[in-house]
């Protein structure tokens, strides 16, 4: 196969306990607030589908392995493959992804920034996004592979991202840091879904093989690896969204 589609999620919570209006933001290690916007949600149910329609088409899961042998190998894919990813990484992934992912045996990538990750777990509030932990994240690496989401610069403040605001040595510096604690190295997920072309220049230049966007559509041999597709799966999204993200 020569294309394949990448799905994004961040937070796939039970309908039936989600008040957006008591919604109070995210809860990160780093010094920062922000609130996740509703359409990023996903309603667990929805999710248990979309899973059990992979497995009954006979969809595979990919690693990000295979698509660095895809671009950088000339390997193909399967024929029906996607790539799943996870942005974040936030309780409800530990909570109500992971035993869906492992009962299909399926694989995963989570995109995760260094400074939002707790050294201890927290605990779950139902009002707010709870970041995992190390220990958390080490549990699901039986399913779960970690990539670099920035170390510290998934921030944003007066419309701009932090991306947009620094230099080439901030930047560099912040990846390397990142790079310490992922599990596969020299893959990045741009905050937001930003960046400039000064950012892909210097991911080049130490090093970077693949890196992933916030804009969709399908991948193929002729995309350019440094702006990889990605479909984002968000809240009101039913299964025949979901067949139709797939399919076209």
């Amino acid at each position: 196969m020569k294309e394949f589609k990448v799905l994004m999620y961040h937070e796939v919570i039970n309908r039936e306990m989600f008040n957006y209006d008591k919604y109070k933001g995210i809860k990160v290690q780093q010094n920062y607030r922000d609130i996740l916007p509703l359409v990023l949600f996903h309603y667990l149910d929805s999710f248990k589908e979309q899973m059990q329609f992979l497995y009954n088409e006979g969809y595979v899961t990919l690693s990000l392995k295979d698509i660095i042998d895809f671009y950088y190998g000339n390997k193909e894919l399967p024929e029906k493959a996607v790539l799943l990813t996870f942005d974040d990484m936030y309780k409800s992934v530990l909570i109500n992804v992971y035993p869906i992912l492992k009962h299909y045996n399926f694989h995963a990538v989570g995109f995760i920034v260094r400074d939002w990750v707790f050294n201890e777990p927290q605990k779950n509030f139902k009002d707010y996004s709870v970041c995992l932990s190390f220990k958390e994240l080490d549990k699901m690496r039986d399913i779960f592979e970690y990539a670099n989401h920035t170390k510290a610069l998934h921030t944003r403040g007066n419309s701009k991202m932090a991306l947009q605001n620094i230099d080439k040595e901030v930047f560099i510096k912040d990846i390397k840091e990142c790079e310490k604690v992922v599990t596969t190295k020299k893959v990045f997920a741009y905050p937001f879904g930003v960046y400039t072309e000064e950012n892909i220049k210097w991911l080049k230049e130490i090093g970077f093989l693949l890196a992933f966007t916030t804009e969709k559509g399908k991948n193929t041999r002729l995309t350019n690896p440094y702006k990889l597709h990605r479909n984002g799966i968000f809240l009101d999204y039913d299964l025949e969204k979901f067949k139709t993200i797939l399919n076209n």
